[in-house]
């Protein structure tokens, strides 16, 4: 029986978050651990790739990870970003972040609906004219450069920050004692294996996404949930199915 579950997420901010109703509903304890964390590069790494910041005049921001790491290098090299500097983000929440670090009302902000910078990328048309840079992290494909290429875009992509390994330490490691691991990336895999190597290949795994599903696969963990389905497109609702018939 599933009766203490690993999640590698931070803490639910909101009390009223489905993990919760679950722990509750089926008696199970929840321990929320992230695996991995995001590393912003120095300014010296970032330098490297002879991007200058003040080269445009836009940036797309796709999560809070990239806000904080373009104004921390900003400020790391003495760069004074301009008043008329646009920001195009793929969440109005993420938009709203910016104001962390300027005036929300003095700036040009721009954002999609969806998350997803295909949605922000008819906004970014009606600004053909800008010089658009991305601050990405160091795991990415090359998919955002070629939908820019198509839509001929002026665009560059640069890496500013790095998704690193959040290790247990000697006390964590030896008070492992979960029946179920829940896996959102398949960095989180690498992490866990790293950690851990083999000796917990038997625990029970649930994995959010095809790409995660498959380094789990490949890693030789016991996959017995996968999400998203059609039946159950988020995680919480595909591990309440899971200890729903667990129970029976």
């Amino acid at each position: 029986m599933i009766k203490k579950i690993l999640v590698s997420q931070p803490q639910p901010s909101s009390e009223k978050s489905p993990y919760y109703d679950i722990a509750k509903d089926f008696g199970v304890e929840l321990v929320f651990r992230p695996f991995i964390k995001v590393e912003g590069l120095t300014s010296k790494e970032f330098r490297q790739q002879k991007v200058s910041l003040l080269n445009y005049t836009a940036v797309v921001f796709t999560s809070r990870h990239a806000i904080d790491n373009y104004f921390k290098l900003a400020k790391e090299m003495r760069i004074e970003v301009p008043e008329e500097m646009k920001y195009f983000c793929v969440t109005e929440t993420i938009s709203h972040y910016i104001q962390k670090y300027v005036q929300y009302r003095k700036r040009k902000v721009f954002f999609g609906n969806t998350g997803k910078i295909t949605d922000l990328v008819p906004i970014m048309m009606k600004h053909k004219v800008e010089k658009y840079l991305i601050p990405m992290s160091d795991v990415h494909d090359n998919s955002v450069k070629e939908l820019l290429d198509s839509k001929k875009l002026s665009h560059q992509e640069c890496v500013m920050y790095r998704t690193v390994s959040n290790d247990f330490n000697e006390e964590e490691a030896t008070a492992f004692d979960y029946d179920m691991a829940i896996f959102f990336s398949p960095s989180g895999i690498t992490a866990f294996k790293k950690n851990f190597g083999d000796k917990y290949n038997h625990i029970s795994v649930a994995t959010f996404g095809p790409a995660t599903a498959k380094a789990a696969h490949d890693a030789g963990l016991t996959v017995v949930i996968e999400a998203p389905t059609k039946e159950h497109p988020s995680m919480t609702g595909a591990l309440r199915q899971y200890l729903r018939k667990q129970e029976k």
